[in-house]
């Protein structure tokens, strides 16, 4: 595919929709609806940017037996969902000090080791060109309602078994359902 026009459709505040037409190998018009984080793409380098654009965070207590979820109101699909905390990256702050603010804000507790960070990756391929860096780690402290009060999250730690059975009967965002999905039966 060829990309040949993209068009701003209606920018917001945290979100642009374009229009992203290409021609296909057939020399038919596609039309593609997309999100981004980014206000200004204009060629096809601005699609792929190098700017990472939100942060993951996979954590687990200190001796590893349960995993960090967050059971939050999700206003895109109407109901609460379990996922990881997670947040966009602030202008002028590194992906790192976004994670402890993120998981400080949604959890009210402290980063007390990163074990590894994965390489980016994008949120939603099918919708958006956002991309997140996935933090794993440990955290440990109390427990403290979101300081945002645009945000509904309950935070809380689970086993395994736990785990399981979440899985079996809760809406999850899909990068949680794969993740906690091999971490519960590993």
């Amino acid at each position: 595919m060829r990309l040949v026009e993209i068009k701003k459709v209606l920018p917001g505040r945290f979100v642009t929709r374009y229009d992203l037409v290409y021609v296909t190998s057939d020399n038919k018009t596609k039309v593609y609806e997309m999100l981004s984080r980014r206000n200004n793409i204009s060629s096809h380098e601005d699609l792929r940017s190098s700017k990472t654009d939100a942060v993951v965070l996979v954590m687990h207590n200190k001796d590893k037996s349960k995993i960090l979820l967050n059971y939050e109101y999700r206003m895109a699909v109407g109901e609460s969902v379990y996922n990881f905390p997670a947040g966009l990256i602030d202008k002028d702050e590194t992906a790192l000090e976004a994670a402890r603010r993120e998981l400080f804000e949604e959890t009210g507790l402290n980063l007390c080791e990163i074990e590894t960070v994965w390489p980016e990756s994008y949120s939603s391929v099918g919708v958006s060109n956002e991309k997140s860096l996935c933090v794993i780690g440990k955290a440990d402290g109390e427990f403290k309602p979101s300081t945002s009060t645009e945000e509904e999250i309950s935070a809380h730690w689970f086993s395994k078994e736990e785990v399981k059975e979440l899985l079996k009967k809760k809406p999850f965002a899909s990068r949680t359902q794969c993740y906690c999905q091999i971490w519960a039966n590993s």
